[in-house]
């Protein structure tokens, strides 16, 4: 999970549902493709949801929350734990206000939250969709409005960190893959 806000236009901030579950598949993280459900909630975009934006927050239990995050082994027995810049909120990015934000309007972004092994991820100017799990991707099958166009393939993220640790990009640590794309969500 990452979301990496390069240029926006509009941010807004919506209501949560406070007996959403935050774990496992069911979390939300910032880069996510979310709108509405039928009772005002922020909620992954998906064939009944139709796309609103981009999730600006996490709501999570515990996972990796900023593009700064790591999983970092505590323990002898190798037993790991992410970290967070915002440790106060215990990755639940929403749980003193219960908004997240979410980017609707027009704007450049770099994210983590895109279908693994998408090829047609590849095709700079290419339309994106959002699929079941509110991920980008390069098909239209789930819902036939369009959330963007991709502006740079999945590469490395070049961090600003000097160093060549593997795998680095520009002389600095990567902070990862990230798909960067152009927001623009489409009419049906």
């Amino acid at each position: 999970m990452a979301l990496i806000v390069l240029h926006h236009t509009i941010a807004d901030a919506f209501d949560v549902d406070p007996d959403y579950s935050i774990s496992g598949s069911g979390r939300i993280v910032a880069g996510t493709i979310v709108g509405l459900d039928p009772q005002g909630y922020v909620a992954k975009a998906s064939g009944s949801i139709n796309p609103l934006g981009i999730a600006g927050d996490s709501l999570s239990d515990e996972y990796q929350t900023t593009a700064f995050s790591a999983d970092l082994v505590i323990s002898p027995s190798g037993a790991k734990r992410w970290t967070s810049n915002r440790v106060s909120d215990m990755f639940n990015e929403t749980l003193a206000s219960g908004k997240m934000t979410v980017y609707i309007g027009s704007g450049k972004f770099a994210t983590t939250e895109y279908a693994v092994g998408d090829s047609g991820l590849n095709t700079i100017g290419a339309r994106v969709w959002t699929n079941a799990n509110g991920l980008f991707s390069s098909s239209i099958a789930i819902n036939p409005r369009h959330v963007g166009y991709i502006v740079g393939a999945p590469s490395a993220y070049p961090s600003g960190v000097p160093g060549v640790d593997a795998p680095a990009v520009q002389n600095s640590i990567s902070l990862g893959t990230y798909l960067t794309f152009h927001l623009s969500i489409g009419s049906v």
